[in-house]
């Protein structure tokens, strides 16, 4: 793939021909949080905007939800699991091994249910 260099300005024209549905100070909004957030890994708009859309198609059409913890509290969290040592790479991390430790105890729970109206007398 080539890669053509154009000007900032050339761009913002080419994203409003692009992207004109969308109000000019959600453009500016979103490019002020990518210049910010660089950790992020977003390069563009345009990529915050796709990665965007496909994680509310995803939630729209119930193939995943997404949780949302206040920030100040995530933070906490953060601090809590590396304070503790734990062996938790993030809060999401923690979050979703809760999730798959739940299910399995459910799972078992299922099992032995099963198993003992087996083993009942009829």
């Amino acid at each position: 793939m080539k890669t053509l260099r154009i000007s900032n300005d050339a761009h913002q024209k080419l994203t409003a021909i692009l992207l004109p549905s969308l109000p000019p100070e959600l453009l500016t909004e979103t490019q002020n949080f990518i210049e910010t957030n660089r950790q992020l890994g977003y390069s563009s708009r345009e990529e915050l905007i796709r990665d965007s859309i496909r994680k509310q198609l995803r939630a729209l059409k119930e193939e995943s939800i997404y949780l949302e913890v206040p920030k100040e509290e995530s933070e906490k969290i953060r601090q809590a699991l590396n304070d503790l040592n734990t062996e938790f790479l993030s809060v999401d991390d923690f979050i979703n091994q809760q999730i798959r430790n739940l299910l399995q105890m459910h799972q078992e729970l299922i099992k032995e249910k099963e198993d003992f109206e087996r083993k009942a007398p009829q």
